[in-house]
């Protein structure tokens, strides 16, 4: 599946785009780009389901035990210290007990064993004192007592997870409980990640100071990596408008990230491509740091050409490129996990722009960054999270609540 060349099209008159307006274009126009397969359900983690899954079968499949102790007919005894017979055998976990337990008697039964007919309640063995044929317990527990009932999990056909869900170790346990052995999943999203100018260099081979280390590149693979996508390692292109071209063309991937060349200027050769093939969308976003946004599709790929500073590059990324490639992916949109702490800094910001302070929490409370600076890349490594101040102008004093977003919810 491909996206046409104005999927990212802004509506007439649009010069500045919101950060909230541009997330809901971003959600409502872009669709899977991946097909499908089936695969064992044991090896499916972190793949997102293709089609709604339903039970096999219930779980419980069959009403059973959730101790050891002792099962008998709750209706069959009157409240009070009970003296009960015991009847030869016993059912345990896979060796069910094949007779019936007549009214008034007990009958041996350990955890997750199938409740034999005749036999509602469980008596912890704990509580019991026993002879060799006799049961003693000091008063009746309620009806049902230590008993699973079929089903009371999940019953048979009902829903279990839907399309889009991403799947966890604890879903793999689920699906693999109702009987499910192989599910539909999206093939994973294969990202290819590029960076590009001529200022850039592979860390440790130069000792030029005109040269600036490529640190976008690892940490943009890193990340797509974690996302559950297929990170393709596209390289560096200098500022040469066909190198970047033949770059492009021979990706063979389903999503492109770059970095550098997003802009309008001589130099920005990612902007100039996607302009050539009347596809571009420059998004000057406001927020800061990170306005320039380039989007666009490249013979049906769509490409993200981000800011090339890492800091902007990071955030446009976690902020824009994240519930995007989510979408692309098969899988339900994902706004970033926040909640409100108090500050421990203060700061007072003019009006117009979101802005993203890198952070970390001490105490209960956000420590911001001591820069803003946009080279800091520093920055990025001391916080484990961001601060997410909004649009409108604003003071914050230590002890405002402040809106925290940890890296741990971006999945890093």
């Amino acid at each position: 599946m491909t996206l046409k060349n104005d999927c990212f099209a802004l509506p007439p008159g649009i010069h500045w785009t919101p950060v909230d307006d541009a997330l809901a274009l971003l959600r409502e126009r872009l669709t899977p780009v991946v097909d499908t397969l089936r695969m064992p359900v044991a090896a499916a983690d972190t793949r997102i389901l293709a089609a709604d899954t339903s039970a096999a079968r219930a779980n419980p499949p069959a009403a059973n035990t959730a101790i050891d102790g002792y099962g008998f007919a709750h209706d069959a005894l009157s409240p009070g210290p009970q003296s009960l017979p015991l009847i030869a055998g016993r059912a345990a976990a896979g060796a069910p007990f094949k007779g019936s337990v007549p009214p008034g008697h007990a009958l041996r039964i350990l955890t997750g064993a199938l409740v034999p007919s005749g036999i509602d309640t469980v008596v912890m063995q704990e509580d019991c004192t026993r002879t060799d044929d006799t049961l003693s317990f000091p008063a009746l527990p309620k009806p049902g007592a230590n008993t699973r009932r079929a089903g009371e999990d999940v019953v048979a056909g009902a829903p279990v997870l839907p399309r889009g869900h991403r799947l966890r170790p604890p879903d793999l346990a689920l699906l693999s409980a109702v009987g499910l052995a192989e599910v539909e999943v999206f093939r994973p999203l294969r990202v290819g990640v590029l960076s590009t100018g001529d200022e850039l260099a592979e860390p440790g081979t130069t000792d030029d100071p005109a040269r600036t280390f490529d640190a976008n590149r690892p940490m943009l693979l890193s990340l797509v990596g974690r996302w559950g996508c297929v990170p393709v390692d596209l390289g560096h292109v200098g500022d040469d408008r066909a190198a970047l071209r033949a770059a492009l063309d021979g990706a063979g991937c389903d999503a492109i990230l770059t970095s550098g060349g997003a802009s309008s200027g001589d130099e920005d050769h990612v902007s100039a491509l996607l302009q050539d093939a009347g596809s571009l969308a420059a998004w000057r976003i406001a927020l800061k740091p990170g306005r320039p946004l380039a989007l666009g599709v490249w013979q049906g790929t769509p490409v993200f050409g981000l800011p090339g500073n890492p800091v902007a590059a990071l955030i446009c990324t976690l902020i824009f490129a994240r519930p995007a490639l989510s979408l692309l992916s098969g899988a339900d949109w994902t706004p970033p996990l926040a909640f409100t702490v108090p500050a421990a800094f203060q700061k007072s910001k003019k009006s117009g722009r979101r802005e993203y302070l890198r952070a970390r929490l001490h105490d209960g409370q956000a420590q911001a960054f001591g820069s803003e600076g946009s080279g800091r890349i520093s920055g990025l490594s001391w916080a484990d999270g961001l601060i997410e101040l909004s649009e409108p102008a604003q003071t914050v004093n230590p002890g405002d609540p402040v809106r925290f977003l940890p890296y741990a919810g971006f999945g890093f």
